[in-house]
């Protein structure tokens, strides 16, 4: 029979990586979606240079329709569709479906926040300028709103890390499916200790990159000093 730490190499290398793969790639499809949805919702509303109040308040319904279910739930009401996109509801790859649903509306308003505080005469002087739609939005929009759209990423990875735990209870894989499976179910307080070392280690990991990243983008701008 194997002992605690023999079953833990055994396990936890292993489901490390799946919570890793599950989170980067949920994080990546939750930007492609999340990032340009931001992006409408910051222009098309009130004052701003593609004012569009119908389609403004459509997209804000999706986005918060989106943000209100439980991600336990969610991840249920899926089942059908996670099945018909992968094949099986089962498993890491499964469970990036649910897992993208559900931070796609949470980047997208995340998103429509940091680009609303780029200072508005910024954009007074591009329109002045004569600047397109498209330039308003690579030149200035995005540029200015880096530092917090990379505090945004940030703090998605976090939420998605979380979710990654909960996708274990429907047999999702990672380490969420290792402290269920082995450490609540079997009592072992051995491996649900490791496996909550380990998520707070990622959680920790992931918050000094960002916040290194965007003391770096700041400093290079001249809005932070160096110590």
């Amino acid at each position: 029979m194997l002992t605690n730490f023999e079953l833990s190499l055994q396990l936890l290398p292993l489901q490390l990586g799946n919570t890793l793969y599950m989170v980067f790639v949920s994080a990546f499809f939750a930007l492609l979606i999340g990032l340009p949805l931001g992006i409408v919702l910051t222009i098309s509303d009130k004052g701003h240079v593609k004012e569009n109040k119908i389609l403004y308040k459509a997209l804000e319904a999706i986005v918060n329709i989106g943000r209100s279910f439980p991600f336990a739930i969610l991840m249920v009401a899926l089942i059908p569709l996670t099945r018909w996109i992968v094949g099986s509801s089962l498993g890491t790859t499964a469970s990036i479906v649910p897992l993208t649903i559900a931070a796609a509306p949470f980047v997208a308003r995340l998103v429509e926040t940091s680009l609303k505080e780029v200072d508005p005469h910024l954009l007074e002087a591009a329109i002045v300028m004569g600047s397109s739609t498209r330039q308003i939005i690579y030149k200035v929009l995005l540029p200015e709103a880096l530092p917090s759209l990379v505090s945004d990423v940030t703090l998605t990875l976090v939420n998605l890390i979380g979710y990654s735990a909960m996708a274990g209870l429907v047999g999702g894989g990672g380490l969420g499916q290792v402290a269920i499976q082995y450490g609540y179910n079997r009592f072992n307080t051995f491996i649900m200790t490791l496996t909550v070392i380990l998520l707070v280690i990622i959680v920790q990991t992931v918050q000094w990159l960002g916040k290194a990243l965007v003391t770096s983008i700041l400093k290079k701008r001249g809005k932070l000093t160096y110590e």
